[in-house]
């Protein structure tokens, strides 16, 4: 036994992920600490609690966490019913933070600051494997573990305006214009819009449940319109797959958005590529760019910012992380979430193999694993700790034993510019399909044992913005 074994494993985050990889730990009898930077578990969640997810409770609860809380007596919801994310918490989540198996473990308002390892930088390289890792706190605390777990998602991060992946001009200074994705529309942010004209942006799932609760709100307030922006010519992604998508509530969403498109209840603007943002009175002027370098623009009274998140990996800064220079995931995942290859449920099964970083011992895992790729859901979160922790068990068989059972979304992938119709992009599936059980992929080392093929700035994709496309 080294000196490591007699350290915890670190897990950064009480959210869904964070807490089934504490079950998964308890389980498998392995010290543990969670870091959470909120006062209580699920923080993220909880901001987002108004809103109805589209998959039922069966795909939201991770199997360890599943089993403790069976043992404590717990009376679980109907496997069928679409859960809030205030149903989330309080049926699940805080349930399962309260359990003695966990609770002690807990730590609220610990803010990571930076991880590193204990007296080596990320340049030294002499029994870097066998040092313990230094985990900084914000309040000047420090924490020594054998290993980390990052499960601290991406809320907090999300993507900016602008086209071209900067802050449009002016973007930092119209904050009192913006707002972040998922509003609470029809209940405690209800005057902000009510008998206002809002623009929300983004082609994702967090997109849609605004535009369609403002559609709502529109029915009941007159003088409330809505403006919906797109950067593709297409909103096929957002629409999904109808009925063909095994979510029904998934593809409801779409389906709702599209008839008040249809309508001209919701006005749909496409090729919408944001370039500045001008103070006008009270509203705000979002000045649009096209292709051809012409311009025009919208006057509003708020904008929804539905763009998306990007991981922040700077308080790794100092870990050896090996990151795809395209999605900002690991290299072995990249190429299996590429959102303009696959939608939520065509992610192949992956598990320890491709979350592992040269820096031995660290995982990110849930949303901030995808990078910038929006195609994650919450079981897909379970089954990544699950395989980590097994591994860090040292139960290596198990680990690599990798199953993922997620419903297929009835489109193909995440680009809509794939569909010539603009209905589903889905044709048959081809025979070399993934059968959804074992390894990943069959691309040794990823993008590492693969060239990347450049292209150049005129051909680039069309459908380039990163939105939610699966939410939670």
């Amino acid at each position: 036994m080294s000196a490591l074994d007699n350290l915890p494993i670190v897990v950064i985050g009480a959210g869904p992920v964070g807490l089934a990889a504490a079950a998964h730990l308890h389980e498998r009898s392995l010290s543990f600490t969670v870091l959470e930077a909120g006062d209580a578990p699920a923080a993220a969640v909880r901001q987002w609690g108004h809103v109805r997810v589209f998959s039922p409770w069966r795909y939201n609860i991770d199997p360890a966490a599943r089993r403790l809380l069976d043992e404590a007596g717990w009376v679980a919801p109907d496997a069928d019913a679409l859960p809030t994310g205030a149903e989330l918490v309080a049926g699940y989540l805080q349930p399962l933070a309260e359990l003695p198996a966990l609770k002690p473990h807990l730590r609220y308002g610990a803010r990571v600051e930076a991880i590193s390892r204990l007296g080596l930088d990320r340049l030294r390289t002499a029994a870097r494997d066998t040092t313990p890792f230094l985990i900084r706190l914000t309040d000047g605390d420090e924490l020594l573990a054998r290993a980390v777990i990052d499960a601290s998602g991406t809320w907090g991060t999300p993507n900016v305006l602008g086209a071209s992946g900067l802050p449009a001009r002016g973007e930092r200074d119209a904050g009192r214009y913006l707002e972040h994705a998922l509003p609470d529309v029809l209940g405690a942010d209800r005057d902000r819009f009510a008998g206002r004209h809002t623009l929300v942006v983004g082609a994702g799932h967090s997109a849609a449940n605004t535009l369609l609760s403002l559609a709502d709100l529109a029915a009941e307030h007159p003088g409330t319109e809505v403006t919906w922006a797109i950067r593709t010519t297409s909103p096929a992604r957002t629409y999904g797959g109808g009925d063909a998508d095994a979510l029904p509530a998934r593809g409801a969403l779409g389906s709702r958005l599209r008839t008040h498109v249809d309508a001209g209840r919701i006005r749909l603007l496409t090729g919408f590529s944001v370039h500045a943002l001008t103070p006008t009175s009270d509203r705000v002027t979002v000045v649009v760019r096209h292709a051809d370098g012409g311009q025009e623009s919208v006057t509003v009274d708020r904008i929804v910012a539905a763009t998306g998140f990007r991981p922040d990996h700077s308080i790794a800064a100092e870990l050896r992380l090996d990151l795809d220079p395209v999605m900002g995931a690991t290299r072995a995942l990249a190429p299996l979430i590429d959102p303009n290859q696959h939608s939520c449920g065509t992610v192949p099964p992956h598990g320890v193999d491709e979350l592992a970083h040269p820096e031995v011992g660290y995982y990110a895992v849930g949303m901030k694993s995808y990078g910038r790729a929006p195609t994650f859901l919450m079981a897909t979160g379970y089954e990544q700790v699950r395989s980590v922790v097994a591994a860090l068990a040292g139960d290596w068989q198990v680990a690599r034993d990798v199953q993922l059972d997620l419903p297929e979304t009835g489109v193909c992938n995440s680009n809509p510019d794939d569909s010539a119709t603009g209905e589903s992009c889905c044709g048959p599936a081809p025979a070399t399909e993934p059968t959804g059980r074992g390894l990943a992929t069959g691309i040794s080392g990823g993008l590492l044992a693969a060239p990347l093929n450049l292209v150049t700035l005129d051909a680039a994709p069309a459908g380039a913005q990163t939105g939610g496309c699966c939410g939670s």
